[in-house]
């Protein structure tokens, strides 16, 4: 692709995202839907004005990076660690129970093989954080109990998820599965998180002693970018997802968190919001990229909508998709209604769940319709997942 293609079809891509995702909000709908539409609108799918290439894949996941170094800012880490077991009940649950029912279903009632049937429970323990993280935004509900639990819940079970798509992987090269593997993986992401926030707390007051002595309109948002993009590095080099990097530097930088053992840093007054303030416009031109390639990831148009097989397989999947991701909500205290919200935005699969399928395909353990099947399970949770949630707020007046 050459240069002034590209630069077209970034243009289709922000131009559709802001269009859709206006049309969607003045609808009453979250704008994320919209934007996912546009991905779906004017990608392979429909009009095929644009493919989805690396290219516009790295924008979509600096776009994501950077969101969750946005939530982690605005993150209220006592809240976050008061929902912590709340949030684990959730993740575990909306985990193993997807991934046994996937695999158990595939195997036994569609009679698939055994490396098919982990592939297919393992994408249905998906969860998108992003796509989570943004419904509950437009809803103005990140702060909230429910909102913290799931976050929680997210994180997690984008961890485990790491884990287990290098499980499956080695499992369909090898033959066989490794536990020091898996094992050395957890380590390392333990190690991360329990260093990256205190290390970026240290770094981020480098940031604020040069902008006080500096006078230069565009330090923060250089540096801080930089500090979000080293940060997603350093996830990805310790077998983390990168966009949890971003999440610990913006947990780094918000105003609530304490280095261990009582040390402080003084002069944090005010640079929280800075940041903030400096970083949104930011977020904002780069988050929308990634939901439209999402929604251009999802290519409709392989679907043979004449197979019986795909349609049973894919109801059955969707079925078990939606109901599984309730089922550690459902047990922790909460009021009912808070429950549902929590399941219901555990269910959104999104790029994460086209991860393990993609993966599934490129290793040649799925079939064209076992693919497609999945596709569209992932397109169903994704795409009205946000819609669904914003009716229940709706009713419930949450």
């Amino acid at each position: 692709m050459d240069a002034s293609t590209f630069l077209l079809h970034l243009l289709i891509i922000l131009v559709a995202a802001r269009l859709l995702g206006e049309l969607a909000a003045a609808c009453g709908v979250p704008s994320v839907i919209g934007e996912l539409c546009a991905g779906i609108l004017i990608g392979p799918s429909l009009l095929g004005w644009v493919e989805i290439n690396e290219i516009i894949r790295l924008l979509g996941e600096i776009g994501v990076i950077l969101l969750l170094f946005e939530v982690g800012l605005e993150t209220d880490i006592d809240k976050l660690l008061n929902a912590g077991y709340k949030s684990i009940i959730v993740a575990i649950g909306g985990f193993v129970t997807p991934f046994i029912f996937g695999f158990l279903i595939s195997d036994q009632i569609f009679d698939q093989p055994v490396i098919v049937s982990l592939f297919v429970g393992g994408t249905l323990t998906a969860t998108s954080i992003g796509i989570t993280v943004r419904t509950l935004s437009d809803l103005k509900a990140q702060h909230s109990t429910e909102g913290q639990i799931t976050l929680g819940a997210a994180v997690l079970d984008d961890v485990l998820g790491v884990i287990l798509l290098a499980v499956l992987y080695e499992f369909s090269t090898t033959g066989t599965v490794s536990v020091t593997n898996a094992g050395i993986i957890m380590l390392y992401v333990g190690l991360f998180f329990l260093l990256a926030p205190i290390l970026a707390k240290v770094i981020s007051h480098g940031i604020q002693y040069l902008d006080q002595h500096i006078d230069n309109p565009g330090l923060i948002p250089t540096t801080i970018v930089s500090l979000v993009l080293l940060f997603a590095w350093l996830a990805h080099l310790f077998g983390a997802p990168e966009l949890l990097g971003g999440f610990a530097a913006g947990i780094a930088l918000s105003r609530r968190f304490f280095l261990p053992f009582g040390i402080s840093l003084k002069g944090q007054n005010g640079f929280s919001e800075r940041v903030l303030s400096e970083m949104k416009p930011i977020v904002q031109l780069f988050t929308p990229i990634f939901f439209v390639s999402v929604g251009l990831s999802l290519d409709l148009s392989i679907v043979d909508w004449q197979s019986s097989f795909f349609w049973s397989f894919t109801i059955t999947m969707a079925i078990v998709a939606v109901a599984s991701k309730f089922s550690g909500a459902l047990f922790i205290n909460e009021p009912y209604p808070k429950r549902v919200v929590i399941g219901m935005a555990m269910v959104p699969r999104g790029e994460v769940g086209l991860i393990f399928a993609g993966l599934g395909s490129a290793a040649n353990v799925f079939t064209n319709d076992v693919y497609t099947a999945l596709i569209m399970v992932i397109a169903y949770t994704t795409i009205f997942s946000p819609f669904w949630i914003k009716l229940f707020y709706r009713r419930y007046g949450l």
